[in-house]
C-alpha cells in the first residue's frame, strides 16, 4: 500500500482530457493519484449505491424482481462444490466454460453480499479466490493456445478471456474485501490478482498497448485493479500505456477506435463487445475521480458510442457486418450495462424503451434508476435515425450509412463505404443489406464461426471465415476477375478506405454515394444507393447504381445474397439438376455451387423471391444482352458442413472497361399459407430507365398502372441544400433544390 498522499498536481491524463475537450490545461486541477481504496466497493458500484439498493429490494417492482432472480440462481449455484479446474480446453470446452461461470458467480455473489450482508455470499467468493490463488502461480501458458499466437492466456486460451476474468473478478473482490482478514486478502492478491495484472500488463506489452478491443479489455482490468489494490501506477499505465507515452492505453483507444459519431472501427458486433470494458472502466474512473470528466472526454465519446450501438441494430439484432455473429442483439449483457450507465448519466427517457426491450435489470446504482423509472412509466419512444456514421478517428475514412423509413413496414438499407475494420474486417467495400418487416432480405453472411462450440474449431473462427466470409464474393458488391478487394491483403486494406461523396435524407428520399479506386489496381468503383417511397400509393424501392471504370477489360461480378425462396424469373433458366460444380477455384468462388445460369435479352430482367415474413421481393435490373445471371448456393468444398446453405444470384459482365449495374429492389404483396391467400405476387415495375444529364442522374420506375416515379439527384459531391438543378425528361422540364427529389409522374 502507499503512504501519505503527495501534493496535488496535474496528471498527464488530466492534461490530455483538458486539451481534447478544448479546456485550457491551467483550468483543470485534479487530485493526485493516491490511496484509492479508502473504502469498498469503489468501482462500478459505490457505497451510496448499496444504501439505495438495500432499500429498493424491500419494495415491489422490477429491481426487487431482478434481485430475487439473481439471488435464486446464486443460491442454487452455491449448492454445488467449488470447481477451479486446471485449464485444458479451448473456447466452449469444460474448463473454459467453468472459469467463465466462476467469475460470473463471484461477481453476482459479491453484489448479493453487499445488498444482503449475508456472509455466505462473501465466503463463497473468498473460497473461490483462495483456490485461484493456489492455482494461478502454477499455470504455464494455456495448452490450447494458438501456435505462434502473441496473445496467449493461462486460465484461458487467449489473454483476452483472461482480461475479462479480471474485469469481473476485481469487482467481486472489491465487493467482498470488507469481509476478509488481512491474511486472506494478502494471499488472494499475491497469489491471483497481482500475478494476473502482471501477466496482462508488463508480460503482455504487445496486447496491453494495442489499440484494439483486446487492448481495451486488458487496460480496463488492470486499471480497475489499480483502483481496488491502491496501485495508482497501474491506473496511469492503463490510461496511457505501459510507458505512459499515450501511444496506447485506454485514452488512445477512446480517441482512435471510435469516430466522432461514436462508430467503432470493427463494426457493430465488436462495438457491442468492446462496450463492456469501455463503459465499466469509465464508470470506475468516474466513481473514483469524477473531476477527470471521463464521460465528457472527446465530446462525450463513451455516451455517443452507447447510442450508436443501439442505432446500428434492426428488430433487436445488430447489423452483421465484418466478423459478426448474427444472433447478437441489443439484449446482450454489454449493451444492458451500456444503456443503464448512459441512463444514469443522462436521464434520457428514450433509453428506457431500449431497457424495456432488453428486459434485464442490473443490480447496480444505474440499474436501480432504470428499474424505478420504468416502474414509473417514464419511457419514451426511441428514435432510430437515417444517418451516415462516419468512420475513422477523424471521421474522414468513409462511413457506415443507415437509411430507414416507416412506410408499409419498418425498412432499413445499410450501405457500407466504411474502413476495413482491422483484422475483423471483411473485403467488401461498398456492399449493402436490406431489411423489411422485421426480416433480413438482402443478407450479409457475417462470421463463419460457432461461438463456444468446441467441436467446431474450439469455438474459434472457422477456416471458412477466411476462405468464404471475408471474401468479396460473399458480399453484395462488385468482384473484379474473381479476385477479392485488395487481393485479400489486410495491410493494404487498412491503409485505404472509400470516400463518402454525399448523404442526404428527407421524408421521401434517403440517398448516399461513395467511391474507391484502391480496391483493384486501375479500377474505380462508385456506388449510389437510395431508399425512396411514394406516399401516394405506398410503394417503396431500394435503388442501386454501381459504376465500374477501369483501364483494362475485366470480368465484373455483382452478387445479391438473398434470404428466401426463389419463386419467379422473367427469363428462362438453364438449371443443373443431374450434377453441379463449384463456380470457381478460389477467393470464395470455390464454396459456391452453380445451380443455374442464363443470359437474358437486353432490357428489363426481374428475379422474385418470397421471404419468411410473407412478403415478395423483386429485383428489377437493366441488362444489355451480354450480362449473364448465375444462380448459386453455398456449400461447395465444405467437407465439415461449416457453412450455411445460403443463396445468391450474380450478374456477370465480361470483358468490359466500363459498366453500370442498374437495379431496383421492390417489396410487394403478401403470402399467407395459414389463411390460404396470396396477394400481389408479381412486381408492379413495368419499365426501368437510367440517364445521366451533366451532374444530374435519373432513375425512372414505371409501374403497370402507368405512373412513373422519377428519382433525380445531383451527383456532384459539393452540391448543397441551396444548389438549384434542372433537367428535361421525355420533353418535360423539371427543377429541384438540394441533393435529390422524387417526382411522381402520372398519365
Amino acid at each position: 500500500m502507499f503512504g501519505n498522499p503527495v501534493p496535488q498536481k496535474r496528471s498527464a491524463l488530466a492534461t490530455c482530457i483538458a486539451l481534447a475537450a478544448g479546456v485550457s490545461a491551467a483550468a483543470l486541477t485534479v487530485k493526485p493519484l493516491s490511496v484509492f481504496a479508502a473504502e469498498h466497493p469503489n468501482l462500478v458500484i459505490s457505497a451510496a449505491d448499496i444504501d439505495a439498493m438495500q432499500g429498493a429490494v424491500e419494495k415491489p417492482g422490477r429491481f426487487r424482481a431482478a434481485f430475487l432472480s439473481t439471488q435464486s440462481s446464486v443460491d442454487l449455484a452455491l449448492q454445488a462444490p467449488i470447481a477451479v479446474p486446471v485449464p485444458a480446453d479451448a473456447g466452449g470446452g469444460y474448463t473454459h466454460e467453468q472459469h467463465k461461470k466462476n467469475y460470473q458467480l463471484m461477481y453476482n455473489a459479491g453484489v448479493l453480499y453487499q445488498i444482503t450482508e449475508n456472509p455466505k455470499y462473501a465466503e463463497r467468493v473468498r473460497d473461490m479466490l483462495l483456490a485461484y490463488a493456489d492455482l494461478y502461480p502454477t499455470l504455464p501458458l494455456h495448452p490450447k493456445r494458438r501456435p505462434g499466437a502473441k496473445n496467449p492466456g493461462k486460465l484461458f486460451w487467449q489473454s483476452l478471456n483472461e482480461a475479462v476474468w479480471l474485469v469481473y473478478t476485481i469487482q467481486a473482490y472489491d465487493l467482498i474485501r470488507p469481509s476478509l482478514t488481512d491474511a486472506e486478502a494478502e494471499k488472494i492478491e499475491r497469489g491471483a490478482l497481482r500475478p494476473v495484472v502482471k501477466f496482462l500488463s508488463v508480460e503482455s506489452p504487445e496486447t496491453f498497448n494495442k489499440v484494439h478491443n483486446h487492448g481495451t479489455w486488458l487496460t480496463a482490468g488492470v486499471g480497475m485493479a489499480g483502483y481496488v489494490l491502491d496501485e495508482p501506477e497501474w491506473v496511469e499505465q492503463a490510461l496511457l500505456d505501459l510507458d505512459k507515452s499515450g501511444r496506447g492505453g485506454f485514452l488512445r483507444q477512446l480517441s482512435t477506435l471510435f469516430s466522432p459519431d461514436g462508430y467503432y472501427n470493427e463494426g457493430p458486433y465488436y462495438q457491442r463487445y468492446a462496450l463492456m470494458p469501455f463503459v465499466t472502466f469509465a464508470k470506475a474512473i468516474d466513481n473514483n475521480e469524477p473531476e477527470r470528466g471521463i464521460f465528457e472526454y472527446r465530446d462525450s465519446i463513451v455516451m455517443k458510442a452507447i447510442d450508436t450501438t443501439i442505432q446500428l441494430s434492426y428488430n433487436g439484432l445488430f447489423f452483421p457486418i465484418n466478423d459478426a455473429i448474427k444472433s447478437k442483439g441489443i439484449d446482450t449483457s454489454e449493451l444492458v450495462l451500456g444503456v443503464a450507465t448512459a441512463y444514469g448519466e443522462s436521464g434520457n427517457a428514450q433509453l428506457l424503451e431500449i431497457a424495456a426491450q432488453q428486459d434485464r435489470i442490473l443490480l447496480t446504482g444505474d440499474g436501480l434508476k432504470v428499474a424505478q423509472d420504468l416502474d414509473a412509466g417514464k419511457q419514451q419512444p426511441y428514435q432510430f435515425k437515417s444517418m451516415a456514421f462516419r468512420d475513422g478517428k477523424d471521421g474522414n475514412e468513409g462511413a457506415l450509412v443507415v437509411m430507414r423509413q416507416q412506410l408499409d413496414g419498418d425498412q432499413a438499407l445499410i450501405f457500407k463505404p466504411a474502413a476495413q475494420g482491422m483484422g475483423h474486417g471483411h473485403f467488401d467495400k461498398l456492399s449493402w443489406q436490406f431489411y423489411d418487416r422485421g426480416a433480413e432480405i438482402v443478407t450479409d453472411y457475417g462470421a463463419a464461426r460457432f461461438l463456444n462450440v468446441e467441436s467446431k474449431n474450439g469455438g474459434r473462427y472457422l477456416p471458412e471465415n477466411e476462405t468464404w466470409a471475408k471474401q468479396t464474393v460473399a458480399h453484395n458488391t462488385v468482384v473484379v476477375d474473381e479476385t477479392s478487394h485488395f487481393d485479400n491483403d489486410l495491410k493494404s486494406a487498412n491503409r485505404h478506405h472509400p470516400k463518402l461523396q454525399f448523404f442526404h435524407a428527407d421524408n421521401q428520399v434517403k440517398i448516399s454515394a461513395a467511391n474507391i479506386d484502391s480496391a483493384y489496381p486501375g479500377v474505380t468503383l462508385t456506388r449510389t444507393m437510395a431508399l425512396v417511397n411514394s406516399p401516394g400509393d405506398g410503394s417503396t424501392f431500394a435503388i442501386d447504381l454501381f459504376d465500374v471504370k477501369s483501364e483494362k477489360p475485366h470480368q465484373l461480378d455483382l452478387p445479391v445474397h438473398y434470404n428466401g425462396q426463389l419463386v419467379d424469373t422473367s427469363f428462362d433458366l438453364r438449371g443443373f439438376t443431374d450434377s453441379i460444380s463449384a463456380l470457381g477455384k478460389g477467393n470464395g468462388y470455390q464454396h459456391l455451387w452453380l445451380k443455374a445460369r442464363s443470359k437474358p435479352d437486353s432490357g428489363l430482367t426481374q428475379i422474385t423471391w418470397l421471404n419468411d415474413n410473407g412478403r415478395f421481393y423483386t429485383q428489377s435490373s437493366l441488362v444489355d444482352g451480354n450480362t449473364e445471371i448465375l444462380f448459386t448456393e453455398l456449400g461447395a468444398n465444405d467437407p465439415h458442413f461449416n457453412l450455411r446453405a445460403e443463396k445468391s444470384f450474380i450478374a456477370r459482365r465480361n470483358k468490359v472497361r466500363e459498366h453500370t449495374f442498374v437495379s431496383v429492389l421492390e417489396p410487394h404483396g403478401e403470402y399467407n399459407p395459414a389463411q390460404e391467400f396470396t396477394l400481389e405476387a408479381e412486381s408492379k415495375v413495368r419499365e426501368l430507365d437510367h440517364k445521366k444529364i451533366g451532374d444530374i442522374e435519373l432513375v425512372a420506375i414505371e409501374s403497370n398502372a402507368g405512373a412513373t416515379q422519377l428519382l433525380a439527384f445531383n451527383r456532384n459531391p459539393v452540391a448543397s441544400a441551396s444548389t438549384e438543378s434542372s433537367f428535361e425528361y421525355r420533353g418535360i422540364n423539371y427543377a429541384f433544390s438540394g441533393r435529390a427529389k422524387l417526382f411522381l409522374i402520372t398519365n
